[in-house]
């Protein structure tokens, strides 16, 4: 028998994410502070992840235009 050392958790939390391609992400709601554009993943606790792996915060991101 084979026991993995990965939290069973961290598999059922990343597939609950959404994928968009070409997305806007704004900083606020006049649409004048733009924190990325392109592929981003929307995360199940509302955290944004770049493709660069960073993590843009719920509190710093005020939508996102798909």
């Amino acid at each position: 028998m084979v026991i993995s050392t990965e939290p069973a958790w961290k598999e059922l939390v990343d597939g609950l994410g959404r994928e968009y391609q070409d997305a806007v992400v704004y900083g606020d709601l006049e649409q004048e502070t733009i924190l990325h554009e392109g592929d981003v993943r929307l995360l199940a606790n509302g955290w944004v992840e770049l493709p660069t792996g960073r993590l843009l915060s719920p509190d710093a991101v005020h939508h996102i235009d798909t």
